[in-house]
């Protein structure tokens, strides 16, 4: 049986860009949640999402593997990038887009 933190280790090591969120990206159901997700299909980036809710050892899983409190996380990489705060301030200075490009991760740019 695999521990929440070798499971957390494998989504972010396989996938280019990880959402750990309240809800799944149709329907988040916290407002941060919502607020990342909203800037993520704004730039057309492909990622999972992974709905913490469903399972309490992931949902504190996630807060230790990163040492963040807060859900949501973001992983691009697999590498932790920030919360809600984070992401936002990010997206609107352009640090987040520069990021995609770096990480050769695809987004539409405006």
């Amino acid at each position: 049986m695999t521990t929440s933190h070798e499971r957390i280790q494998e989504e972010v090591t396989k996938n280019d860009v990880v959402l750990y969120m309240k809800g799944t990206s149709q329907v988040p159901q916290c407002g941060f949640s919502a607020v990342v997700v909203q800037i993520l299909n704004s730039l057309g980036v492909t990622f999972l999402d992974v709905n913490v809710l469903v399972d309490p050892e992931v949902r504190q899983g996630i807060k230790d593997f990163s040492s963040w409190p807060t859900i949501p996380q973001l992983y691009v990489k697999g590498e932790f990038i920030g919360g809600c705060d984070i992401i936002r301030e990010m997206y609107q200075n352009g640090e987040l887009q520069t990021l995609f490009k770096e990480q050769g991760i695809k987004f539409i740019t405006k």
